[in-house]
């Protein structure tokens, strides 16, 4: 195999497992919000808010991992 091959695998990896790993991460804190406003409705809003705001750090750690693997794809040293 190639170093060229190697960066698109690479490139695959880092891309996939950010992506499983976003996804299990906010079903995992999806799951926690529906459990805390069952046990504490008054506190809904205050959570729902939070949540939002983690959702949105959890995708922008996947979304960088996407940069850097496109980074490495279009800027490869190999070529």
């Amino acid at each position: 195999m190639t170093n060229v091959a190697f960066v698109a695998l690479a490139c695959g990896w880092i891309i996939g497992l950010g992506a499983i790993g976003a996804c299990i991460g906010i079903a995992i804190m999806g799951g926690k919000y529906l459990e805390a406003s069952a046990r504490q409705p008054e506190l809904m809003n205050a959570l729902q808010t939070k949540m939002f705001l983690l959702a949105g750090l959890i995708d922008a750690a996947f979304l960088i991992g996407v940069g850097i693997a496109v980074m490495f794809a279009f800027a490869n040293p190999f070529k």
